[in-house]
């Protein structure tokens, strides 16, 4: 189990509001600010990380969806407040009959997906 998780970002203010936006369907908020370090969360526990270093590093990050609507509307929330659409909700078989995820590219080239593997 992942405890938290830490992206490196250009820009946290672009981040921040990329992310708040995008993540809003899943229960995501500010939970910490220390200005150039976000933790964001649910329910008061913050498990994903923003560090505002510049490092700008792509990497592949995916949230866990209670619903198929949660993915469609975090790939709606997720261009609208920015992102790039980089594969939009549906089954993807070739990882298993039951996955259903949506994918888009964050300000920095970040990989972000919603999935849920559950049918229905």
């Amino acid at each position: 189990m992942i405890d938290h998780i830490t992206l490196h970002v250009t820009d946290i203010a672009r981040s921040k509001a990329f992310y708040l936006g995008a993540l809003g369907p899943l229960g995501y908020a500010v939970v910490m600010d220390f200005g150039d370090r976000l933790g964001l969360g649910v329910n008061g526990m913050p498990d994903f990380w923003l560090v505002g270093d510049g490092a700008g590093k792509p990497t592949h990050l995916a949230f866990s969806a209670q619903t198929r609507a949660i993915v469609d509307a975090f790939h709606a929330a997720a261009v609208a407040a920015g992102g790039q659409d980089n594969g939009g909700p549906g089954l993807r078989p070739q990882y298993h009959p039951n996955y259903y995820g949506a994918f888009v590219l964050d300000p920095d080239g970040n990989n972000i997906e919603a999935v849920i593997h559950r049918p229905g």
